[in-house]
């Protein structure tokens, strides 16, 4: 394991990497399973179409395709990292973690390696937890991954939250180094569980022997086993009151004025909270990135596969000021701000 002393360490992006399913779902699809149409899903969500795993496939599958996009992107191995930490609500097992299954896909061994839960703010999270431990010189490299199977926890009869989701995976690896003027800042994270009952997923086997293998996932795509519950618009108020502090948290904790910020990377839940939060930054709509037409609602995936979108576009340049948040169920909420590092 490879440390550094605290005081001289800054965290860096040096890889970034995505996959999404083959399969892809668009909303014509959608309106002949249920009573909606393809302009109440765009009108209402901003949501064109979304990627699908297929049957047998595993979030576990995903994340490491885009944790091993990511390790080529930094010219590096799995045997360089310190670390493995996977962001999930769909985990492909009770125990052990999917970041254990994922290590041992890509031919890891030894390192540390575990889950981190706070659904759609789980990237986020796992910037700040994976940035401070690096800080403290616990760890040189980590290999950080957000990967989602949301489409196993829809009700896929249930019009208002069956067009929401989508499958993915996004991942970045971070490197500690020296102060340069760029790397990761200050976060600001949140969460208030008396909001739970707005926006919930009971165990998607509850009542059933526990998935633990990939027949048993199987079964489930055939069973069609549901899970998610939201109250929409209670949830649409809280979150753009929320998202609007936190974006005023972070930058004051940075010390930054919205008219530094480059460009805003936010969870891709739904177009108009995007919108809402852009308005509130005074930000261009050019300077947001918005991937919820193509990607729907990747919860912790969202926000990696949104920076990987911006990446893969050529228009980030060092130096940058980048503002990464998200909102989610619990409710858990907070904000990442970063320096662009690569050149």
């Amino acid at each position: 394991m490879n440390t550094l002393p605290s005081t001289e360490t800054v965290v860096h992006i040096r890889g970034v990497g995505a996959y999404l399913p083959e399969r892809i779902m668009h909303n014509d699809e959608l309106a002949s399973m249920v009573d909606t149409t393809d302009e109440w899903i765009r009108s209402r969500t901003g949501i064109e179409q979304r990627h699908l795993v297929a049957v047998g496939q595993l979030t576990a599958d995903l994340a490491a395709q885009a944790a091993q996009a990511a390790l080529d992107d930094a010219g590096l191995t799995v045997a360089d990292m310190d670390a493995l930490v996977l962001a999930t609500t769909t985990p492909d097992m009770i125990f052990p973690s999917t970041a254990s299954m994922v290590q041992a896909r890509l031919g890891g061994k030894e390192f540390p390696a575990w889950d981190i839960q706070a659904v759609c703010s789980g990237f986020v999270y796992g910037l700040a937890q994976v940035e401070g431990m690096m800080r403290a010189g616990m760890f040189r490299r980590v290999l950080l991954i957000g990967a989602e199977s949301m489409s196993r926890i829809v009700d896929w009869s249930d019009r208002n939250t069956c067009v929401l989701f989508g499958d993915g995976a996004g991942a970045v690896v971070l490197e500690a180094g020296e102060n340069d003027g760029c790397g990761l800042m200050r976060s600001v994270l949140h969460c208030d569980g008396s909001y739970r009952e707005l926006l919930m997923a009971e165990h998607a086997m509850r009542g059933q022997p526990p998935h633990t293998d990939r027949q048993t996932v199987m079964d489930m795509d055939a069973a069609g086993v549901s899970a998610i519950q939201m109250r929409g618009n209670e949830v649409f108020r809280v979150a753009v009151t929320k998202l609007g502090e936190v974006v005023n948290e972070v930058m004051a904790a940075n010390g930054v004025q919205k008219s530094d910020i480059d460009w805003l990377v936010p969870h891709q839940a739904n177009i108009r909270i995007l919108q809402a939060t852009a308005k509130k930054l005074n930000l261009p709509q050019e300077r947001m990135v918005v991937t919820v037409a193509r990607h729907a609602n990747t919860s912790a995936a969202s926000v990696p596969l949104a920076l990987h979108d911006l990446y893969q576009r050529g228009e980030l340049k060092r130096g940058q000021l980048l503002l990464l948040e998200a909102f989610a169920g619990g409710f858990a909420w907070g904000a990442n701000m970063l320096r662009w590092s690569r050149d």
